[in-house]
C-alpha cells in the first residue's frame, strides 16, 4: 500500500472516554463514531438485530466498540480505524474502547496518551451518586486524568432521558462535579457540561432541543492562556471542536512507549503505541529500553495505512525485523538509537503527593507505579524531604514517614527493569500514579533519573542499516 498522507488539513487529537462503570461510555462513544461516519448504518442495523435477539436492544451502539473487544480477546489485529472519525475541525482518534475489566490499568495507559478527556456522568437517580461517591470511579478517573497531564476536559451529563430531561438534575450534577474538578485543579470555566442521551442521540453530534427545551448551550472559555475567547457550546461534537489544539514536541528525540506487541502472520512483530516525542519512520534504527535491543523499523502504519513518518500524538503500529514477540513487551519504550536512546532507570528522584492512603508511607514501601504504559512495582528507598504542597518549601529533612495530603521528595527504585525520564525532558514519561489496594494512593513527577548502561544486542538488520548509512 503506498504511503498515504494523513488528513494534513485537520489537526489530529486523541480523546479518551472516562467515567464510572455503566455510565454509558461505550454507548455514547459508539453513537458518536456512528454519527460522525466512522461506522455505517448497515453495521449498526446488524448489531441492533443481534442485540435484540438476546434481549439487550439498548446495547447496539456499545457493540460497535465491544465487537472490537471480543476480537481483541481472540487476538485478531485490532481495527483501530473504527475509532477514528472527523469533526469539522479535527481528525479524532478515540483511544481504547472503555469498559475493560482491569479498567484502571487500561484507563491509565489510554489516558497517558490523550490530549483531552470526555467524562461521562450518568444522571439517573442513584447512578450519579454511586459514581461520585467515595467508592465510585468518577473521582478517581478525574484525578488520574489530571495527573497524567490531561488539561482539557468535557463533561457529558448522560442518560438525560432517564432523568426526564430535567434542568434541575443537570444543574445539581454540574455543581457537584464542577466543585470536584476545581479541587483537583481543572479550570472549570473552560469545561463544557453537555446534557446528552448517548442511546437516543440527543446533543451527541448536533444540537437538539426537542426534549431538552431549556438547553441553549453553555458559554465556555477556550484558546491559549491570555487570549481566551468565549464560545457557546451546544453538543458533544462542538465541545470536541472547542478543544485547544495541543502543542506537539516535535524537536525532541523519539520516545514511543509500547502499548502492546502483536505477532501478525506474514508480517512479523508489530509493536503498537503512541509517539510521545520525536518522529519514527521506516529505515530508522530504534533501541527498545530498558533492554537496549536495537533493530530496524521496516514500516509504520496508522489506521491500517502506511505512513512515511509518524509524529507526536500519532497512535501507530510499526513492523520490526529479527525481533520475536517475547523480546519486547508493553511498557518498553522505543527510541532513536542515534539520538539519546533510552536506558534502564536504576533509580529516580521524584516529587510525590500522597492523596488517599489510609496509613503512613515510609522507606521500604513497594507499591505499583503506573508510568506511561508501564505498570511496575517500585520501592521507596528513602524519603528525603517533606514539602509544603502550596509553596514547595522544605518543611522537614529526612522525615520518617509521610501521610495523606503530604508532598515529599522520594528516591524510588524499580523492582524490574523500567524506563522513566525526567518530567522536564520528556513530560509524558516523567509523571506517574502510585496504586495500592486497588486505588490511586499518590501521584508523582520525576526530577532526576540515574540511568544504567545497557549493552543490549543489535539485530542483524540494525547492524546492516547502520552500516548502510
Amino acid at each position: 500500500m503506498p504511503p498515504k498522507q494523513r488528513n494534513q488539513i485537520k489537526p489530529h487529537i486523541n480523546i479518551v472516554v472516562i467515567g464510572h462503570v455503566d455510565s454509558g461510555k461505550s454507548t455514547t462513544t459508539g453513537h458518536l463514531i456512528f454519527k460522525c461516519g466512522g461506522v455505517d448504518q448497515r453495521t449498526i442495523d446488524k448489531f441492533k438485530k443481534e442485540a435484540e435477539d438476546i434481549g439487550k436492544g439498548s446495547f447496539c451502539y456499545a457493540w460497535v466498540l465491544d465487537k472490537l473487544k471480543s476480537e481483541r480477546e481472540r487476538g485478531i489485529t485490532i481495527d483501530i480505524a473504527l475509532m477514528q472519525f472527523e469533526t469539522a475541525r479535527y481528525d479524532v482518534t478515540i483511544i481504547d474502547a472503555p469498559g475493560h475489566r482491569d479498567f484502571i490499568k487500561n484507563m491509565i495507559t489510554g489516558t497517558s496518551q490523550a490530549d483531552a478527556a470526555v467524562l461521562i456522568v450518568a444522571s439517573g437517580t442513584g447512578e450519579f451518586e454511586a459514581g461520585i461517591g467515595a467508592n465510585g470511579q468518577t473521582r478517581e478517573h478525574v484525578l488520574l486524568a489530571f495527573t497524567l497531564g490531561v488539561r482539557e476536559l468535557i463533561v457529558a451529563v448522560n442518560k438525560m432521558d432517564l432523568a426526564d430531561w430535567g434542568e434541575g438534575r443537570y444543574n445539581e450534577i454540574k455543581k457537584e462535579v464542577g466543585n470536584y474538578l476545581k479541587k483537583v485543579g481543572f479550570q472549570v470555566p473552560r469545561v463544557p457540561f453537555i446534557p446528552i442521551s448517548g442511546f437516543k442521540g440527543d446533543n451527541v453530534d448536533v444540537f437538539s432541543d426537542t426534549n431538552l427545551k431549556w438547553w441553549k448551550g453553555m458559554t465556555v472559555k477556550s484558546g491559549p492562556k491570555g487570549k481566551e475567547k468565549d464560545n457557546n457550546v451546544k453538543c458533544l461534537v462542538e465541545a470536541l471542536d472547542n478543544v485547544t489544539e495541543p502543542n506537539r514536541p516535535n524537536g525532541k528525540p523519539l520516545r514511543l512507549p509500547l502499548q502492546d506487541v502483536y505477532k501478525i502472520g506474514g508480517i512479523g512483530t508489530v509493536p503498537v503505541g503512541r509517539v510521545e516525542t520525536g518522529i519514527i519512520k521506516p529505515g530508522m534504527v530504534v533501541t527498545f529500553g530498558p533492554v537496549g535491543l536495537s533493530t530496524e523499523v521496516k514500516s509504520v502504519e496508522m489506521h491500517h495505512e502506511s505512513m512515511p513518518e509518524a509524529c507526536p500524538g500519532d497512535n501507530v503500529g510499526f513492523n520490526v525485523k529479527n525481533v520475536s514477540v517475547k523480546e519486547i513487551k508493553r511498557g518498553f519504550v522505543a527510541s532513536n538509537s542515534k539520538q539519546d536512546p533510552c536506558k534502564e532507570a536504576v533509580s529516580f528522584e521524584a516529587q510525590v503527593i500522597i492523596m488517599n492512603h489510609p496509613g503512613q508511607i515510609s522507606a521500604g514501601y513497594t507499591p505499583v507505579l503506573d508510568c506511561h504504559t508501564a505498570h511496575i512495582a517500585c520501592k521507596f528507598t528513602e524519603i528525603t524531604q517533606k514539602l509544603d504542597k502550596r509553596s514547595g518549601k522544605v518543611m522537614e529533612e529526612n522525615p520518617k514517614s509521610v501521610k495523606n495530603g503530604d508532598a515529599s521528595i522520594c528516591i524510588l527504585k524499580p523492582t524490574k527493569p523500567m524506563v522513566v525520564e525526567t518530567f522536564k525532558e520528556y513530560s509524558p514519561l516523567g509523571r506517574f500514579a502510585v496504586r495500592d489496594m486497588k486505588q490511586t494512593v499518590a501521584v508523582g513527577v520525576i526530577k532526576n533519573v540515574t540511568k544504567g548502561e545497557s549493552s543490549g544486542k543489535a539485530t542483524k538488520s540494525a547492524v546492516k542499516a547502520t552500516k548502510a548509512k
